[in-house]
């Protein structure tokens, strides 16, 4: 009975903020979240970083090891992206981010942390710092099918990593005034992402469900059953494992639609419009009963 309360206290939260978003999406149409995806890419994704990677205890082997294990797995989702996309005909490029890109941010770090306390936020933060680097990089890249090296320099987010491994790696303490502010940054963020996430599903539109439905099957279902394959090839076992398990499982993120709709066609837009409404309503299902495997056995 303790493992369900536990299950109902880690998820509760998470979708009653979104549920937040949601209806306010449904009373206003028109909302705009441009506002919090500047927010987020350029203060409270850098400051969750900074916070999450030098407050939460964990050391830097740990850290290190599991953005590794984050490296296999985004890999691993992407093969699985590759043939779904060729098996489809689709566009295996400009398609490819939604699903080796799951949303780990604002989802992934908040399930992690009701889950598993703040040291399940830093390995989670180790995962979704690896993820928004490649989103400001390699899915901006395959949206517009060119290279930028300005993209990667013009990116806070990727100092922020920086910074906090830097001070993680010499095992220094951060300044309790900085804590302090990027902690209250990072949490506003945890709060306007997943309201936005709400916003979101009442402004996307599924264009194909039967294509957007078997695309949500290679990111929901597959996904943590490679996180489970690697947790036994590495003989993985604890909070950390459980949190690579969970962030296996998480949606497609919306900022793969964000970044699609400034570089790729309408057609491609569309598409991964559509794989993160489906993939991100399969999750409503899937997401828990990996988070009660995960409590249940990693814990």
């Amino acid at each position: 009975m303790d493992i369900y309360i536990k299950l109902f206290e880690v998820l509760f939260p998470v979708f009653f903020i979104v549920g937040i978003g949601y209806l306010l999406g449904k009373k206003n149409r028109d909302l705009d979240t441009t506002f919090i995806t500047n927010y987020s890419a350029n203060f409270g994704a850098p400051a969750l970083f900074i916070f999450a990677i030098t407050s939460s205890g964990v050391k830097f082997d740990i850290f290190s090891e599991y953005f590794i294990y984050a490296i296999i797995a985004l890999s691993s989702f992407a093969v699985v992206g590759i043939i779904f996309l060729v098996l489809m005909k689709k566009d295996y490029i400009r398609e490819l981010p939604p699903f080796f890109l799951p949303n780990t941010g604002n989802m992934g770090i908040p399930i992690c942390l009701f889950a598993y306390g703040s040291l399940g936020m830093g390995v989670a933060a180790a995962i979704s710092s690896l993820v928004v680097l490649l989103h400001f990089t390699v899915n901006i890249f395959l949206a517009s099918k060119k290279f930028d090296i300005n993209i990667i320099l013009k990116s806070p987010s990727s100092y922020a990593v920086i910074v906090a491994v830097a001070f993680l790696y010499f095992d220094l303490e951060m300044p309790t005034f900085v804590l302090n502010t990027v902690m209250l940054l990072g949490y506003a963020m945890i709060v306007l992402i997943l309201m936005s996430l709400g916003i979101s599903l009442t402004q996307l539109k599924v264009f194909s469900f039967r294509n957007a439905l078997i695309s949500s099957f290679g990111r929901v279902i597959i996904g943590p059953i490679i996180g489970i394959i690697l947790i036994k090839i590495f003989s993985l076992s604890g909070y950390a494992a459980g949190v690579l398990l969970i962030q296996s499982s998480m949606p497609s993120a919306i900022l793969t639609y964000l970044i699609a709709s400034m570089y790729s066609p309408k057609e491609i837009v569309d598409n991964i419009s559509s794989m993160i409404v489906v993939s991100t309503l399969m999750s409503l299902i899937t997401v828990p009963i990996i988070v009660f495997i995960s409590l249940k056995y990693f814990s």
